[in-house]
């Protein structure tokens, strides 16, 4: 008998002469750890045929059985489909049985009297592994394939950026994982539009959920997270679901996870580890049954370096980890933005799309954007929402870019030096005309832009030019 549930995707075939046995194990597997695609069989010599037929990727195999032996059906197993993992489970507490087992290709070993607990873990990690291997297996041959499978996922997404291609590509290969998803980066590079996209491809049937945890304390997170019960508290007139059990079979999106407290990393732990949580007020557990992804601007490295942040919560979020890198550091998106926000703000301001003077990408391309793309975007809304003409002023954005404290102030440190390694110095002459030439080639040859880089009039700037022909 087959489970029609999807957890774990592959199947877990129940190998037992036992009949009462395996229907005692395979409730205990759906109750107590969530998995529910589990096969049965109680005739050793049927198992390579279902195997041929079926997608399985663990066995869990009784020792002791008439016709063919577990120890007997464990060789041909590991001969004939060497990629599955094979858990032994035998009435024999013998350490020699547990050996042989071992040399023969079983990934574990167990006592059928041994605690259910210990039981259901190594279940779960012999799950688990399975699961990162046939992970693995994607990602390789998405990285392998160079293209999008879906690319449609990320339309809302606008770039044209490599990095960020082979990004999308990741995702691809881990929406469908039933591990968290950490995404970090600066804030304002788009880190919700990239859980977007991991959702939609995730194949989940539920909504996304979406709960900004930054300033939340540990009540209310819990309350939030996992609702409570009525009377749980003072004022808990009415029992309230908690935002998991809203995203049940679909995705739950924790942004600023950075900032979440200690207790509540404690909290977030267990639903992570043990896929359960109590809604206040109840000593019933609850399952989860929403996909986690979490997202931060903080570096949760350093955080966990100085005890800011628990190290078994960090390395059970980063199963699955994607950095999105800083505008600066994709400038040629630039251009794509600015088209992109330039038709979005005259349609949502009502107005005709207005024509971008030809330099104003080649300005931007100078500027870091410290708010990255979030920045971009209100500072065309900003220049749309007073444009008047047909071609749109410059002046807001040279107010942002060239303003003094966009422009580094401290000193370079004596180590960046470009002359302390010269056997001869350059004159000022000299020197000047490389800044010159530099700034000129950086404000792609517009001298309004290149003087206000160099920290001069327009007018000195055309003069060293024509002095220098």
């Amino acid at each position: 008998m087959t489970n029609t549930s999807c957890y774990p995707a592959f199947g877990l075939l129940l190998v037992d002469d036992e009949p009462a046995w395996l229907r005692a194990l395979s409730l205990t597997l759906e109750r107590s750890a969530g998995v529910t695609n589990i096969l049965t069989c109680s005739d050793s010599r049927q198992v390579l045929a279902l195997l041929e037929s079926r997608d399985i990727g663990l066995v869990l195999l009784d020792l002791t059985m008439p016709h063919l032996s577990g120890e007997e059906l464990l060789s041909r197993i590991t001969e004939s489909f060497p990629d599955l993992m094979v858990i032994v489970i035998s009435g024999l507490n013998q350490v020699e049985n547990a050996v042989r087992c071992m040399k023969l290709g079983a990934f574990d070993y167990f006592v059928k009297t041994v605690e259910e607990d210990r039981l259901l873990g190594g279940i779960l990690r012999a799950i688990r592994m399975r699961e990162l291997q046939q992970e693995n297996r994607e990602i390789s041959s998405h990285l392998l394939a160079g293209e999008l499978r879906r690319p449609e996922a990320f339309s809302a997404i606008i770039t044209g950026d490599r990095t960020m291609l082979t990004i999308f590509g990741y995702i691809e290969a881990v929406a469908g994982s039933p591990q968290p998803l950490l995404i970090t980066g600066e804030s304002g590079v788009g880190k919700e539009l990239v859980a977007r996209a991991a959702h939609t491809l995730s194949g989940c049937r539920g909504p996304l959920v979406t709960v900004n945890v930054a300033g939340v304390d540990d009540t209310i997170f819990a309350d939030t997270l996992f609702g409570h019960l009525r009377g749980a508290f003072t004022g808990a007139d009415q029992p309230r679901r908690g935002m998991i059990e809203e995203a049940a079979d679909g995705t739950l999106f924790l942004d600023e996870i950075g900032d979440l407290s200690i207790p509540s990393q404690v909290k977030l732990l267990r639903l992570l580890q043990e896929g359960e949580y109590f809604p206040l007020g109840s000593d019933r557990p609850k399952r989860s049954k929403a996909r986690i992804i979490v997202a931060t601007h903080r570096d949760l490295s350093a955080r966990e370096q100085a005890g800011g942040f628990r190290r078994d919560l960090y390395f059970r979020l980063r199963t699955h980890h994607l950095h999105i890198p800083p505008l600066r550091e994709r400038k040629g998106d630039i251009p794509l933005l600015l088209d992109h926000f330039l038709a979005q703000a005259a349609h949502s301001l009502g107005k005709k799309k207005p024509t971008p003077p030809r330099e104003l990408a080649q300005l931007l391309a100078t500027y870091d954007f410290p708010g990255n793309v979030r920045e971009l975007r209100s500072l065309v809304y900003d220049a749309v929402s007073v444009h008047r003409d047909r071609i749109l002023s410059m002046e807001s954005f040279l107010k942002v870019a060239l303003r003094p404290e966009t422009q580094p102030t401290t000193p370079l440190p004596v180590a960046t030096n470009l002359f302390s390694g010269l056997h001869r110095l350059p004159t000022f002459g000299e020197a000047a005309q490389l800044l010159v030439t530099e700034a000129m080639s950086r404000a792609g040859g517009n001298q309004t832009i290149a003087a206000r880089l160099l920290g001069i009039s327009q007018p000195a700037l055309s003069k060293r030019l024509k002095l220098s022909r």
